[in-house]
């Protein structure tokens, strides 16, 4: 086959904990995987300093060394990672078809997506300064380096709801920034806001400026209603406003739902295409963890093996 025409047995989609477990196991079980890292190779770690929370690490490790770590096994069982993204799918036929950015056209027996989320943010010059200096947008990733200090969580849905419960129980006080005069979470979790003494919501209100030269002091907000701007010390600043998954070039062929996550089987990362697996942030919006994210990457890997196994491919 020419350069631009290539047939695989597993085609990987994405970088982050997901891919690379997928990739793990793909390439021991002979499927000689090819995978491809997106824009970011290695996914939202890439923007993350110290990771406590992965098992193995007892010391912590930084996110970006921790997925060069996972790369490396990758490529030690013979992963062929290429750093180019995909840009089109058709997965209309028994075998799959994509295509790079690069103008290669590639041929699949199994796909697995693993493109992940990423986090809104304000679009805040400060903010993006302030990433991983006191800006997270992770509470249970972050919140830990904040205990004792005072925090704030933006946001009105059931994230920022939990966020701020969450840093309740680490945080002295834990300030919240709802845009409007109500939240959009749900009653239980507003009640929990509610009910916890030392949140304090602030109504109608939007971030100004988060203040800071080479790490987060204060945040300055500005009542919407009023226009009248407050300065509030806090050494985190938790961005809680949703996330999108990276799923668009999908929606021709699979089933999501209404914000983009890719819908799976029950106990499954099988999509409603045949040979086609979803796992990771692509696919999960209540834990977005890289445990998680990795576990789904390894089911997809079994799931891939067993649906070659079937078709005498394997």
């Amino acid at each position: 086959m020419s350069e631009n025409n290539e047939h695989v047995k597993c085609l990987i989609i994405g970088s982050g904990p997901a891919g690379y477990t997928a990739a793990v196991y793909a390439a021991r079980a002979g499927l000689k995987p090819v995978l491809y890292t997106g824009p970011e190779m290695g996914g939202q770690l890439m923007i993350t300093t110290d990771v406590e929370n992965y098992p193995g690490y007892p010391d912590g490790i930084m996110g970006p060394q921790m997925m060069e770590d996972f790369r490396k096994q990758a490529e030690r069982f013979g992963t062929d990672i290429r750093m180019e993204m995909i840009t089109s799918v058709d997965f209309g036929a028994e075998v799959h078809t994509v295509w790079t950015e690069g103008g290669t056209e590639l041929k699949a027996n199994t796909v697995i997506i693993a493109t992940g989320a990423s986090a809104k943010w304000l679009g805040l010059d400060s903010e993006k300064r302030l990433t991983n200096k006191g800006v997270s947008a992770c509470a249970v990733c972050d919140g830990f380096f904040f205990k004792g200090l005072d925090v704030a969580v933006v946001g009105g849905g059931d994230t920022a709801a939990e966020e701020a419960t969450y840093l309740a129980k680490l945080c002295p006080k834990v300030h919240m920034l709802v845009r409007r005069d109500e939240m959009r979470a749900s009653k239980i979790m507003q009640e929990r806001v509610k009910n916890t003494e030392n949140i304090i919501v602030h109504w109608n209100t939007s971030t100004d400026e988060i203040l800071g030269e080479e790490e987060v002091e204060a945040m300055r907000v500005v009542n919407n209603k009023t226009g009248e701007k407050t300065e509030i010390p806090v050494k985190g600043f938790f961005v809680a406003i949703g996330h999108k998954p990276n799923t668009g070039i999908f929606k021709d062929f699979l089933d999501m739902d209404d914000s983009g996550y890719l819908i799976t089987k029950a106990d499954s990362t099988k999509t409603n295409v045949g040979g086609v697996f979803a796992s990771g942030d692509a696919q999960d919006k209540h834990y977005r963890q890289a445990v998680t994210a990795a576990g789904t990457g390894c089911m997809a890997a079994l799931e891939a093996e067993r649906y070659l196994a079937e078709k005498g491919l394997a």
